[in-house]
C-alpha cells in the first residue's frame, strides 16, 4: 500500500535520505514539463506517484499537499555511486545486474500509477539495461500515466551527482551540477521514443542543456 501520511513517509526515510532532505536548494526553475504534467493530471484528486530519487522534504510537502499517494525508493543514489553490489564480471566484461537493481522497486500494482518521477536515472545506467527498466516502469502506469525524466544533452558532459526535487508543482529544484563526468553517451529523443512502449513521448527543452522528457502511456 502507498504511504499517505507524513509521519509514515518520514519514518521510512534512511539517514542518508534525511540528510538529503535537509539540503538547501541551490537553484530552482519553472518547468514546462511539470506544467504539462500537472495539467494532464488535473482531473485526478489523488494521483498515485512513484518518487525514484533521494527524498527531499520539499518534494514530500508539495506532493502531499496535492493529495498524492506516494511510493518511495531511492534508485538514483546507488546508480550515481556505481555500487559494486549491482555489477558482476563475465569474462573480461562488467555486467550491470538490472534484475537485482530493480529489486529496490517497491511492490506496485500494475497500471496503478499516475506518474513516475525518475529524474536523471536513465542517464546513469548502461544503455543495454534501460529496456527492461523502462518496460517495468511502463507496466506500473495507468492509461494516460506519465514517466517524467530529465535527460542531458550531449553538450552537458558532467553532472552525474546532480539531484532534483519539487519546490512547487511546477518549480523544479536542483543541486549544483558536479564535475563528475557521465559514464554513458546521452540518450537521443529517437532512442527514448524507441525505449518507451508506444513511443508517445513529449520533450521540453531547458536553458540548462537538459531535456524534460515525458513518456505517456497510451489508453
Amino acid at each position: 500500500m502507498p504511504a499517505t501520511g507524513r509521519f509514515q513517509l518520514e519514518s521510512s526515510l534512511t539517514k542518508n535520505q534525511q540528510e538529503v532532505s535537509r539540503a538547501s536548494a541551490s537553484s530552482a526553475n519553472t518547468s514546462r514539463g511539470l506544467q504539462w504534467l500537472w495539467q494532464h493530471l488535473s482531473h485526478l484528486r489523488h494521483p498515485h506517484c512513484f518518487e525514484c530519487g533521494p527524498i527531499h522534504q520539499s518534494t514530500l510537502d508539495v506532493l502531499l499537499l496535492r493529495g498524492a499517494k506516494l511510493y518511495l525508493s531511492d534508485l538514483i543514489t546507488p546508480a550515481q555511486q556505481t555500487s559494486s553490489v549491482y555489477w558482476s564480471v563475465s569474462g573480461k566484461k562488467q555486467v550491470f545486474l538490472i534484475d537485482k537493481f530493480m529489486e529496490q522497486i517497491p511492490a506496485i500494482p500494475p497500471e496503478s500509477l499516475s506518474t513516475i518521477c525518475c529524474w536523471g536515472l536513465l542517464d546513469l545506467l548502461p544503455r543495454e539495461v534501460l529496456p527492461p527498466l523502462v518496460e517495468r516502469f511502463h507496466s506500473f502506469l495507468q492509461p494516460g500515466g506519465v514517466l517524467f525524466s530529465i535527460l542531458r544533452e550531449p553538450s552537458v558532459p558532467k553532472g552525474v551527482e546532480t539531484r532534483w526535487w519539487f519546490e512547487s508543482l511546477t518549480l523544479l529544484g536542483s543541486s549544483d551540477a558536479s564535475q563528475k563526468p557521465f559514464p554513458y553517451p546521452a540518450l537521443t529523443n529517437r532512442e527514448m521514443e524507441r525505449l518507451f512502449p508506444g513511443g508517445n513521448v513529449k520533450t521540453f527543452l531547458t536553458r540548462s542543456g537538459r531535456r524534460e522528457v515525458l513518456g505517456v502511456r497510451l489508453p
